[in-house]
This record gives C-alpha cells, structure tokens and sequence, in this order.
C-alpha cells in the first residue's frame, strides 16, 4: 500500500507535518532551545547547534545561551 503523501512524524505526544522543524520539549528540563529537530518524510531528526570554539580564556552566553563567545 502506498501512501497519499510525506508523512507526519510523531514526538512525544505531538504530531508534527512533513518539513516541519521545531525545539523539543523534554521533561523536566523543557524546551531545548539549543536543539533543532525536524521532520522529513515521517523519520524525526534531531541535531544540536554547533558552535565554534571560543578565542578567550573566559568565554560569556550573551547572545545566544548555546554558543559561548568573547566578550
């Protein structure tokens, strides 16, 4: 039997569309903001931010809370 279209894929108890990307949510800690998955042809994926590594002894989460930076 073949499918009418893409698939939806499910994440805990949500059901996401097919191209649709969001932050998961994990109890007890909540959404993971620095965490990206999404949803392609029914397969959930997920991947963290990458960041580059920092130039300084001391590096500070201003911007953006996944990646450190310089001050």
């Amino acid at each position: 039997m073949q499918a009418d279209g893409p698939r939806a894929c499910r994440f805990g108890r949500r059901w996401y569309l097919n191209n649709e990307s969001w932050h998961p949510s994990v109890p007890p800690f909540g959404e993971m903001k620095c965490i990206l998955c999404w949803c392609v042809s029914g397969e959930t994926h997920c991947q963290r931010q990458e960041c580059p590594p920092a130039a300084c002894a001391s590096p500070a989460r201003r911007d953006n809370p996944c990646c450190a930076k310089c001050r």
